[in-house]
């Protein structure tokens, strides 16, 4: 579309508080006139910052925010054609209902007629037409949130931001007004630009989906593109459920993962190249393999007996069922593979812990993604007079073979394999310390993101369980670190 289609343009924004968290990093989003988009991710990502530089209520460090082509970075929020519905609703707890969504109105000086048609027109919107005279303070959640809605669309807004609107209901009335306000969209056509952490949510009521993390975008598209077609592990974990594992990309269309190999659809990744897959649970066809084994011995026939089962070339893949938990709509189990890998999958079918199952996947079911990190984590490091090497602000013991190509004051790169790194419980017992930022199961391991308290981000493969947040000491064994020259980490980029 051309550029004059979009309502709200974020270019290059960033927003650095006074503390110096950067809490937006070079974000840029188009929105075109009419559309519902949601902006979705974690706590802390952002998404109600980048809001609220929309709304004028925080003013971006660097960057500029347009609105039908015109800068309104500095804006104030009073003399931008938007409004906002925030989580905790901002009612007046001394008017009426009729007196909260005509305060803005009254402000404006608009005619009493005028206003009163306007107010019982929105009210009839959303639905709250017979509870004018109102007390604020006697309505349920619901209600108040429909009387906050009414109050923003009432000043007939170009566009009107809503701040988890939702977040405050129970998931019932929640899910209700997720489908009201989706009506409303349709019945108002101006554009929301909506905020939350619920991925459902998201799915559920968008035109498009904006994934954020950390201050950075990290996905836009519709709901069908989010969650068939993740960019990243991120995005791929943060949205539904998902098996995510370390593969090699044969070739075009050929993929291996499991210690098997795989048809894809995927193209363009190159030749024995590390990739990360992703299979969505409820896309892995399952059966009994012992009942098979058993029905195929008494028919003597070569014919699969559950027709459940795709026929075809597929290549297929056994384990042993470990866990089975009632969803309400599905069963979810966990299967146990003969090579030591877990999947998650989801059937209509219950099928029991310590049953012997098969699985396949069909090709277009598989995802390929680029992998983001490889092997080793890559650090900027300084040899030093002692023969140690300083990185992540500490001195680490090198092996000697490894330092003595180098001379004291010399820049290296440091090569450190995820696998390598041992994390203990007790943070003072590391060299350097920090937490668990992230967490990623790829089906035999855990791949954690551990953030130290000098703000570097190590990279880490293990097999124990850790949590979101815990505090670890970091060692890594000297015989594990590896050097070379700086100069040939900058002719490679």
């Amino acid at each position: 579309m051309a550029q004059l289609d979009y309502i709200i343009e974020v270019n290059h924004v960033s927003k650095q508080f006074e503390d110096g968290k950067l809490v937006l990093n070079d974000v840029s989003l188009q929105v075109h006139k009419g559309e519902f988009v949601t902006i979705l991710g974690p706590s802390g990502c952002g998404k109600t910052t980048l809001l609220r530089c929309i709304a004028g209520f925080q003013v971006a460090t660097s960057g500029d925010i347009l609105l039908k082509g015109e800068d309104i970075t500095q804006t104030p929020p009073h003399k931008r054609p938007v409004n906002t519905v925030f989580q905790k609703y901002a009612l007046f707890p001394h008017l009426n209902v009729y007196d909260n969504v005509a305060f803005g109105l009254k402000l404006k000086k608009i005619d009493e007629e005028s206003i009163i048609r306007r107010v019982k027109q929105a009210l009839k919107t959303v639905g709250m037409n017979d509870y004018e005279f109102r007390d604020v303070d006697s309505l349920s959640g619901g209600q108040q949130q429909r009387v906050a809605i009414a109050r923003a669309i009432v000043n007939q807004p170009e566009v009107l931001l809503l701040d988890e609107p939702l977040a405050a209901l129970d998931l019932k009335m929640r899910k209700d007004m997720q489908l009201e306000l989706k009506e409303m969209h349709k019945k108002l056509g101006i554009t929301f630009i909506y905020v939350t952490h619920d991925q459902e949510e998201a799915l559920t009521l968008s035109d498009r989906v904006v994934v954020m993390s950390e201050g950075k975008i990290q996905q836009i598209g519709t709901p069908t593109d989010i969650y068939n077609e993740p960019q990243n592990c991120f995005v791929a974990d943060f949205i539904g459920e998902s098996n995510i594992l370390s593969g090699t990309m044969i070739r075009d269309k050929r993929v291996a993962f499991c210690d098997q190999e795989f048809d894809c659809v995927d193209t363009g990744f190159g030749e024995n190249k590390p990739v990360d897959v992703v299979i969505r649970p409820e896309d892995i066809y399952i059966w009994d393999e012992g009942e098979r084994k058993r029905t195929k011995r008494l028919n003597e026939s070569d014919v699969d007996p559950d027709d459940r089962v795709p026929k075809g070339n597929f290549t297929k893949w056994y384990g042993i069922v470990e866990s089975c938990i009632f969803k309400g709509v599905h069963y979810e189990m966990v299967v146990k593979t003969e090579n030591g890998y877990e999947f998650m999958v989801q059937d209509y079918h219950e099928f029991l812990p310590g049953t012997e199952v098969g699985m396949l996947v069909k090709p277009e079911d598989i995802q390929i993604m680029h992998k983001e990190h490889f092997i080793y984590n890559h650090l900027e490091g300084e040899v030093l007079k002692n023969g140690k090497v300083r990185f992540m602000d500490a001195d680490w013991e090198v092996n000697e073979g490894q330092v003595s190509s180098f001379s004291a004051g010399d820049k290296v790169e440091v090569l450190v394999p995820f696998r390598s790194i041992d994390l203990r419980d007790h943070e003072d017992e590391g060299i350097v310390s920090g937490e668990v930022h992230f967490i990623l199961y790829k089906g035999n391991h855990y791949h954690l993101t551990i953030r130290t308290d000098e703000d570097y981000d190590l990279y880490v493969n293990t097999n124990d369980v850790w949590d979101d947040g815990d505090r670890v000491g970091i060692i890594i064994p000297k015989d594990d670190i590896l050097l070379r020259k700086w100069e040939d980490k900058e002719e490679e980029q």
